[in-house]
């Protein structure tokens, strides 16, 4: 402290002999506006010089003097280093902390919530209207091979590995850093779980796939490694998936209520048409379906059907399913 206040009688003096002021009037203004604290959100405008954001200090009521504010800053040469934004300060800090704060990056910060089970195009459309990206430019970067190699995929689209997770950004901050910390928080996640997929015979991208299939098909976390383990158990015995969600994700213009005839339209995603897994992830799957995928159910089930209530019925064998689909869907309708 006794530093500090030595070195602040130093630079007052140089400051005062720079701007015509008295060494007391320097250091009264050099120090903090109010003993209490509080934040105080300032937007540095990208490309400012020294005076605007003096300025803009004064204004807020972060510090008492754009003048002296602007002497100290030429005095320690330190214009060049603080960085735009949108800082959160305090007027119980000196000129000395706020320049401090400045430099560092005390950023405000904005919270970004991704739900399980989104889409890409959901996402970006989230993205948007959090004011943190161009939804466009959102898609295009997940559709783009170079920043996707960039990433070390190996894929077509960025679909399944955007991952669901509460974060938080500046305000100002670009698309790329945006996608490359939901790609980065999906990396941390498949570390845990890659060493154990070794028995599955699956790619990585096949279990991402798989996972935004079981994503989609519950939200009951109990369910999930027997909804894994029915898709898991027919795709070893070649059977097709038949699930209604990748019908869904390969339509262009869904309207909500899926017909027979959506059922019937070929498309690379109609896993009642396409034999095993569909080309990619038909969303961004969480941690739970990942596992799920990675360690199901040691179960024998075939088929399952829609109680109704967010959970289903599982069954071994089609005449079970059969009678499962009459009780809990076909009855029901005729009542």
């Amino acid at each position: 402290m006794k530093r500090f206040a030595k070195w602040c009688g130093i630079a007052a003096g140089v400051l005062a002999v720079a701007s015509g002021l008295t060494v007391l009037e320097i250091l009264s203004r050099l120090s903090p506006i109010t003993a209490e604290s509080k934040k105080i959100v300032v937007n540095v405008r990208r490309g400012a010089v020294v005076p605007e954001i003096a300025r803009t200090l004064e204004k807020a009521g972060v510090i008492r003097s754009a003048e002296v504010f602007r002497y100290y800053v030429a005095f320690k040469g330190l214009g060049p280093q603080i960085k735009a934004g949108e800082h959160v300060l305090d007027p119980s800090l000196s000129v000395p902390e706020v320049l401090d704060a400045l430099i560092k990056g005390r950023y405000k910060l904005y919270r970004l919530i991704v739900p399980e089970g989104l889409t890409m195009f959901q996402i970006a459309s989230l993205a948007e209207e959090n004011g943190l990206a161009d939804k466009d430019r959102f898609l295009e970067l997940c559709r783009d091979p170079k920043f996707i190699s960039e990433l070390g995929l190996d894929v077509k689209t960025l679909e399944g590995y955007l991952f669901p997770e509460t974060y938080h950004f500046v305000r100002g901050a670009s698309t790329r850093e945006i996608i490359k910390a939901m790609f980065g928080r999906f990396q941390k996640v498949w570390e845990r779980y890659q060493p154990r997929i070794k028995g599955l015979n699956l790619t990585r991208h096949e279990v991402v796939t798989l996972a935004s299939i079981v994503e989609k098909e519950t939200g009951a976390s109990h369910e999930r490694p027997m909804i894994a383990a029915v898709f898991l158990n027919r795709l070893k015995r070649g059977m097709r998936l038949e699930t209604d969600p990748t019908v869904i994700y390969g339509l262009e213009n869904f309207d909500g209520n899926l017909t027979r005839k959506d059922l019937e339209t070929p498309t690379p995603y109609n896993t009642y048409r396409i034999d095993g897994l569909p080309p990619g992830p038909i969303a961004n799957p969480g941690e739970e379906s990942l596992r799920a995928v990675i360690e199901p159910a040691p179960v024998d089930y075939l088929y399952f059907v829609s109680k109704n209530d967010g959970t289903h019925n599982f069954s071994r064998t089609l005449a079970e399913h059969n009678r499962a689909v009459y009780k809990y869907q076909k009855l029901p309708a005729q009542r």
